[in-house]
């Protein structure tokens, strides 16, 4: 087996996975995102993240922060629409030094009223600056084409008016309504005696009081596909297309991941980068990305290019999914593009902050983690027809949504 789990009594799940190494690797990954906020409470989750760096009961900002960067190591977080993660990479005598800072901050923050007003002002410059940003501002503006008045739908950042509105008592109430113990996984990657780890975070987390309130996360398929264009004080022009796809749970998900990587995924050699930069060089970046959530899922294309070159390439990407729905991959087209996903999938685990936070996250969506030969299987088995049913159902053109920055003066 390559991982290892131990449940506590308070129902905090621990995984551990062996590294050979000088350096360890440690997250918590809290089942709260950005889905689980009301309207009015749109950016608590991130604004959470923000604020458990701050103040706990026994650290103040400052020790918090040097707790683990005076001994080398790297504290960070982020927050998703499903999921909350505070991870680390520090040397391997320093795994207890990381555990207990996380279970303070994550258990025991405070969340002072003047460190809630420093916050507010931080990530409201945040918000700006995302929005100065196109390639990035389109991509959350689309989601919430695709996902419309629904909580997936809407930035994780938040708004202006609902991050300046936050009170204190609307952490506590996110909190008391999302941190369940039942949904929290401890991940840990390093060298070390399990029996070690189990003891280190049994002492450290076992007195936490078990809680487990059932939430209702509901996704209602409502999407209508829509052209929207927006004038932009910009002066490239910025595009996204896609539809709703299949969720995590889907047994088309890994067929999806693998036709995506094939079209515009990783690499130099995907069929739009080949197509839209390589050979007709109009636009610089043009990717596509699938991802699946626990109930649905979202597959988007996006490029920014010249004005005048949109209509272009807009006609070029249609082409391109036209062939994948119409034609089979050949028997060495589908080897080619299996090994490349194959590959990329086992370069992957080179990323060791990024293994055991996806470790940590496959429990919590699964209650278990395939090893790489599990995976490589389930990849060799996709079929020609998977992927022509696939295309069909996700690629289909009156199905597909678009969503166009333009420049003011284009």
């Amino acid at each position: 087996m390559d991982y290892l789990v131990h449940e506590l009594e308070n129902k905090i799940r621990l995984i551990y996975k062996q590294s050979v190494s000088n350096i360890s690797h440690a997250c918590i990954i809290l089942n709260a995102g950005s889905r689980d906020e009301s309207l009015e409470m749109n950016g608590m989750a991130h604004f959470i993240e923000h604020l458990l760096f701050k103040k706990t009961a026994k650290r103040n900002t400052t020790q918090i922060l040097n707790r683990l960067e005076l001994v080398g190591a790297d504290l960070n977080a982020y927050t998703t629409k499903e999921y909350t993660c505070i991870h680390a990479s520090f040397l391997n005598q320093h795994l207890e030094r990381s555990l207990d800072l996380f279970e303070d901050i994550v258990f025991h923050s405070l969340f002072p009223e003047d460190e809630m007003q420093k916050e507010k002002e931080v990530i409201l410059d945040e918000i700006s600056s995302y929005q100065d940003q196109p390639d990035e501002a389109i991509n959350d503006d689309f989601e919430d084409v695709i996902f419309a008045e629904h909580p997936l739908g809407r930035n994780i950042l938040g708004k202006p008016e609902t991050v300046r509105a936050f009170k204190q008592s609307d952490i506590f109430n996110f909190m008391g309504n999302n941190y369940n113990t039942d949904e929290i996984i401890i991940g840990v990657l390093g060298n070390y005696d399990f029996k070690k780890v189990i003891r280190i975070c049994e002492k450290l987390y076992g007195a936490i009081k078990h809680k487990s309130i059932k939430r209702q996360r509901e996704y209602k398929n409502t999407y209508k596909p829509q052209i929207s264009k927006l004038l932009k004080p910009i002066n490239q022009a910025h595009c996204v297309m896609g539809n709703q796809a299949f969720s995590t749970h889907h047994k088309s998900k890994m067929g999806l991941l693998l036709l995506n990587n094939l079209l515009g995924g990783n690499g130099m050699s995907s069929r739009l980068n080949l197509e839209i930069r390589e050979k007709q060089g109009i636009a610089y970046t043009i990717e596509s990305n699938y991802t699946p959530l626990s109930d649905t899922g979202i597959f988007s294309i996006y490029f920014g290019t010249d004005p005048e070159k949109t209509e272009k390439a807009i006609k070029l990407i249609h082409k391109e999914l036209k062939k994948l729905r119409d034609n089979k991959l050949g028997t060495t087209q589908l080897h080619q593009a299996k090994q490349k996903f194959i590959g990329q999938i086992a370069l992957g685990e080179e990323n060791r902050i990024g293994l055991i936070t996806s470790i940590a996250k496959s429990l919590l969506d699964y209650n278990r983690v395939d090893s790489l030969e599990e995976i490589y299987a389930k990849v060799n088995a996709i079929t020609v027809n998977e992927l022509l049913e696939i295309a069909n159902t996700v690629f289909e053109p009156s199905q597909l949504s678009m969503l166009l920055f333009e420049p003011q003066d284009s």
